[in-house]
């Protein structure tokens, strides 16, 4: 049993140790985001998370205190990066349209489509297409204002969605969603395949990835964002045909 005073002082003595752990987080997260998004922005959002962290934690939970700090800090930068809305809609508007071309040339060619017809479709050359890829840094598989986007309130997600008073990710990803994510990984271009894997698996960064893939780190960014184009333009495509 601690007193009063035992607890702050064990309290503070988290917050100083796992301070460096924010920044860490913080740095790994910026890396996969747009030059736009603040670094002090991150930790400011990160130490709520780990102050959040501190006032819940007990030794009871089971789970070492790093581990169940690490997973609210997160999730307080990942709702400031919502609540911030931090990738512009100019940016989603040109990923749609890339996600839309891609969709239409599937289903014309039975094929994922080459960077240099989705270039042609979009009537730009191809190192101007390259340019929007590279602009789209930090475009997401998902976003929460996805759930509800369309002329008639529903959107492709809520398909695979059906209980409203749970989280809608975690609900995304305990149900058909994730089954349907696997078979739309597995359909991508080799090498954005490996892409993904290092990102998301590995978590690996741009530049260190660019060295395994020996590439440039714009070319990565390049690249991902395709990724991420080709997978919402399968998963759309596959929630209207009834596939999943």
């Amino acid at each position: 049993m601690y007193t009063a005073h035992g607890k702050k002082d064990q309290k503070d003595e988290l917050l100083n140790k796992h301070a460096i752990l924010v920044k860490k987080l913080a740095y790994q997260l910026k890396a996969k985001l747009p030059p736009s998004v603040e670094l002090d922005d991150l930790v400011q959002a990160g130490m709520m998370g780990l102050l959040d962290a501190v006032n819940r934690y007990e030794d009871s939970h089971g789970a070492q205190f790093e581990t169940y700090a690490v997973q609210r800090i997160r999730g307080s930068m990942l709702d400031e990066l919502r609540s911030a809305d931090w990738l512009p809609r100019s940016i989603r508007k040109n990923m749609r349209d890339v996600e839309t071309a891609i969709s239409q040339l599937e289903q014309q060619l039975g094929q994922p489509p080459t960077e240099g017809e989705v270039a042609k479709k979009l009537n730009l050359s191809l190192n101007d297409y390259y340019d929007m890829l590279g602009d789209c840094g930090g475009h997401q598989l998902v976003y929460y204002e996805d759930f509800h986007d369309s002329e008639n309130g529903e959107h492709f997600l809520d398909r695979f969605h059906s209980d409203d008073s749970s989280d809608p990710i975690k609900g995304l990803l305990a149900g058909d969603f994730r089954d349907a994510l696997i078979v739309a990984i597995n359909a991508l271009p080799e090498r954005e395949k490996i892409l993904l894997g290092l990102y998301y698996e590995q978590e690996l960064n741009l530049k260190e990835i660019g060295a395994v893939m020996s590439v440039s780190e714009s070319r990565v960014c390049q690249l991902h964002s395709q990724a991420v184009a080709r997978l919402r333009a399968n998963l759309k495509e596959k929630s209207w045909t009834g596939v999943v």
